[in-house]
């Protein structure tokens, strides 16, 4: 009987057991079946995003898209779950077309393509965290931190950011003046006074928040200066190379005797960290002073000529020349080394320079031809001062008698508006200008920069049929034109600038000297702030009147005009407490990130 209980016991054991097992399957297989996919943890915000970046939602519930791509819980041994199920559908837009779509349940999904296209939103598939995720943007442009408060010499706006000299419409640095020269309008390039301006005002404002450059020496032409460097020059037969004093420089320069034929006398460099070049140079006969430069163009030597000519620049095979003009008095060359070879390389005869990904990557020497003398070669990281006094001295010597600094090509601002013909003036350049002179009569105490400043307010005091940049709004509000249209135009962004400017002198020149800008000032500020909202569309801003003076659509405001729009709001709130400034600022930055004004 014992025998007998004991095997009942086993086998009732092994039953209980197995039906045991096969509930706890059941129940499991269920549970797996009413399972969802596996729980993603959305991607944490980038810290330090700025203030113009858009609005990211981050909520606790995970996307669809989320969804869709959530990775399996590692180590699990669970079945995967399957991923949402879509379906094609048609979705007709407007009564007029069709794109296809997905739809899953309730939702459906257009593709970005479209949508990017018809609300001219932004979006990127970008990797974060090991993830795939998409990134969606209202604007594209951003809103710099205002440094408060403005001063006259400080940085310039937002101008530090600004490489102007880098800009595909701006054909190259003249060799003779020493400025951007612009083809804007036209491919055969001329002097832009506002992108001189900018040029001038963009170096200044860096050269306030970089760092000191690097600065290698290579010839002082003394010998306490040269730190060993006697073995560097190359003078080849027929050649000469002296060292004598100057007396005009008050030391000792270099001599060079090269004639054309010859190979020329050669400094070797060897420089692979800097490519801003400047020497002290003056020729005694035509010349040249030649650069060769590695590049990364299968490690093949170009070489850029500076010329005593006046021709602005020439590309043949892997050689660039540039003008420079007769220097028979001595004068510092500065030159990026960077920019002059990239605009060789992509020269071509239509308004934008060509793309190009060549590089220098050492410079290797100097050649100097003809007879001439020679001081003070340098290269460095940067050189912004030489840059800032180019533009700055530019100014000065094309001033006119007017006081302007006229634009010699014809632009048509849209159809209903006059044509400029060459010779017009426009208040932003005068603006810009002024901001520009005023930081060099600063920086040297030099009157020629003050007086020329301060004769530059004269166009604004002109009505545009009189070859000035004066308009009236409504018979009432005085406002100094970009482009002096007939009709008037009354381009938002150019007014600021030019107001901008007339404070810059007002403070510099004293309340005597000033009187003339200050009221300028003032009653263009009093134009400013009674005309800001109609240049407000309730989701953006437009860059001018020409709906209200022409009767035609309005010429809406690209985002990278709209923050300009909103940086120059944002300065000005800095130089006055009116509160109708920080007011639009505040609602023009919501525009970037999808506000809208409130409807009926």
């Amino acid at each position: 009987m014992r025998c007998l209980a004991a095997r009942v016991n086993y086998k009732t054991l092994i039953v209980i057991c197995a039906l045991f097992t096969l509930v706890m399957v059941l129940l499991w297989n269920r549970c797996s079946s009413d399972r969802s996919a596996p729980f993603r943890r959305g991607p944490e915000r980038r810290a330090g995003a700025s203030e113009s970046e858009p609005a990211r939602q981050h909520s606790e519930e995970a996307s669809p898209q989320e969804q869709q791509k959530a990775p399996p819980v590692a180590g699990g041994g669970f079945n995967k779950a399957p991923g949402p199920k879509y379906e094609e559908i048609d979705c007709l837009i407007n009564d007029e077309h069709t794109v296809k779509g997905r739809r899953e349940g309730n939702e459906v999904f257009l593709p970005f393509s479209w949508v990017e296209k018809y609300f001219e939103v932004y979006g990127k598939i970008a990797q974060y965290d090991g993830y795939d995720r998409f990134e969606f943007s209202h604007s594209y442009s951003k809103v710099y931190t205002q440094r408060a408060p403005y001063h006259p010499d400080g940085v310039f706006m937002s101008f530090e950011g600004y490489n102007v000299e880098v800009r595909d419409r701006v054909k190259c640095i003249s060799g003779v003046e020493g400025v951007p020269l612009s083809t804007q309008w036209g491919p055969q390039g001329y002097f832009y006074p506002i992108q001189i301006a900018q040029y001038g005002l963009s170096h200044y404002s860096k050269n306030l928040t970089e760092k000191p450059p690097h600065v290698e020496v290579y010839e002082t032409a003394e010998d306490k200066d040269r730190s060993g460097r006697a073995g560097d020059w190359t003078v080849p037969k027929g050649c000469s190379l002296l060292t004598v004093p100057d007396k005009a420089k008050f030391t000792s320069v270099k001599q060079f005797v090269a004639p054309e034929n010859t190979e020329g006398v050669s400094l070797q460099l060897g420089n692979a960290r800097d490519f801003i070049i400047s020497f002290d140079l003056k020729f005694v006969t035509n010349g040249s002073i030649s650069v060769v430069l590695e590049t990364t163009e299968k490690n093949q030597l170009f070489t850029v000529h500076y010329v005593s000519n006046t021709q602005l620049i020439a590309f043949r095979d892997r050689d660039i020349y540039y003008g420079v003009g007769p220097r028979t008095t001595w004068s510092t060359l500065t030159r990026d080394l960077v920019t002059d070879l990239r605009k060789g390389v992509g020269l071509s005869n239509t308004k934008a320079v060509k793309q190009t990904k060549i590089m220098p990557k050492r410079v290797v020497r100097l050649v100097a031809k003809g007879r001439g003398f020679l001081d003070n070669v340098t290269i460095s990281a940067t050189a912004h001062m030489a840059a800032f006094f180019a533009a700055s001295n530019w100014l000065v010597r094309n001033q006119d008698e007017r006081g302007g600094w006229p634009i010699m090509v014809t632009r048509k601002l849209g159809e209903g508006f006059k044509s400029l013909e060459p010779g017009w003036y426009s208040a932003m350049a005068q603006g810009q200008a002024i901001s520009t002179l005023v930081r060099a009569y600063l920086l040297t105490k030099e009157q020629t920069f003050l007086s020329s400043a301060l004769r530059a307010t004269a166009p604004y005091k002109l009505p545009s049929e009189q070859r000035g940049v004066k308009a009236v709004f409504m018979n009432r509000h005085d406002w100094y034109e970009e482009y002096p249209t007939s009709p008037s135009s009354f381009v938002l962004n150019g007014f600021m600038y030019s107001l901008i400017g007339l404070y810059d002198l007002k403070e510099t020149a004293g309340e005597k000297l000033g009187k003339e800008a200050r009221v300028l000032y003032e009653r263009g500020m009093e134009s400013l702030k009674a005309m800001l909202p109609l240049y407000d569309t309730g989701s953006g801003t437009i860059y001018d009147l020409r709906h209200f003076m022409l009767g035609t659509a309005p010429n809406l405001a690209r985002w990278d005009y709209h923050t300009t729009h909103i940086n120059q709001l944002q300065l000005l709130s800095t130089i006055d407490e009116s509160p109708v400034f920080k007011e639009f600022v505040k609602r023009w930055k919501s525009y970037l990130r999808g506000g809208r004004a409130k409807h009926n």
